[in-house]
């Protein structure tokens, strides 16, 4: 019952508003989200590399509606590369093509997108391109696809797959043929049982099959997943096919499952965790909210405090 609330919650206009701008709201996104602030994001990532993780770091906001806001948003991001080189973090960069302004010039998207990687691959960083609900799927790929062709080997660039999606298989099989590396996810937004699976049983035997494929492709691909079982599956599989700890990573967001995240650094995996921030958190806080109930009690929790 809570994940349709959260869904619908996470595009509401007007309580966005008022949560980005109340003190409380602030409060209430700290688990999940690293701060408002440059500065805040850096530190929250020094931390990170402290305890032996890297980060990728999104400077978070999504769906521009005008041209002035998308080139904005691709300026805080190369202000983002700078600012991992300048303080030597063992970091890269997440972002949206909507905050590109997919939406509202398409071209002007490419263009953004393209600097941005060149930008990331002239600092042998990288960019990954997030994935958004079904009706952005193929026109993220198709853009990932057309940035690796144009930048060829050197193109920093990489994309994410959802295992909810009922598509996904041939996705993974077609990018890895055309060597782009991948995060595999379970998925967080509201799709049509025609489009993406329903049943929880489902998302993860998908995801567990997809994941297998990645390992096996001989690509350095990330596995994020909160999910001890499946990460302990994946683990048995890597070394049972002989897969060395350094051929891939797995990614947690910030916040949650801190237990496990340190367990994998310990046990000698490479965990790299996902950092947002920026004063444009609400959308993206309500879908982890939506995308793992349970995560509320995290929440009422350290308003307890």
């Amino acid at each position: 019952m809570l994940r349709p609330l959260f869904s619908a919650l996470s595009r509401s206009r007007s309580i966005r508003a008022l949560a980005e701008r109340s003190s409380l709201g602030l409060r209430i996104s700290r688990r999940f989200v690293a701060g408002t602030t440059l500065e805040q994001g850096m530190a929250a990532t020094l931390g990170l590399n402290a305890a032996g993780m890297a980060a990728t770091l999104d400077h978070l906001g999504e769906n521009v509606t005008n041209a002035g806001e998308a080139r904005a948003a691709a300026q805080s991001y190369h202000n983002l590369l700078d600012a991992i080189r300048a303080y030597g973090l063992n970091a890269n960069i997440s972002c949206k093509l909507t905050n590109f302004g997919l939406d509202i010039d398409p071209q002007l998207c490419r263009e953004l997108a393209g600097s941005l990687v060149a930008h990331a691959a002239s600092q042998q960083s990288f960019v990954r391109i997030d994935m958004e609900g079904s009706p952005y799927t193929q026109r993220t790929l198709d853009l990932v696809r057309e940035l690796r062709r144009s930048l060829g080997e050197s193109a920093a660039v990489g994309t994410v797959i959802q295992s909810y999606l009922r598509r996904s298989q041939a996705d993974v099989e077609q990018l890895c043929a055309a060597g782009i590396r991948i995060r595999l996810v379970k998925g967080a937004y509201k799709e049509p049982a025609a489009v993406a699976f329903a049943r929880k049983l489902e998302v993860d035997a998908s995801f567990v099959r997809l994941a297998k494929m990645l390992l096996k492709s001989g690509l350095y691909h990330a596995l994020a997943t909160h999910d001890g079982r499946i990460i302990d599956e994946m683990v048995a599989f890597a070394g049972q096919e002989r897969i060395p700890a350094d051929a891939f990573e797995f990614q947690m967001l910030y916040g949650v499952r801190r237990d496990l995240q340190f367990r994998l650094v310990r046990a000698g995996w490479r965990v790299r965790i996902y950092v947002p921030f920026g004063a444009e958190w609400y959308p993206y806080f309500m879908r982890r909210l939506a995308e793992r109930p349970a995560n509320v009690w995290f929440v009422a929790r350290n308003l307890l405090r």
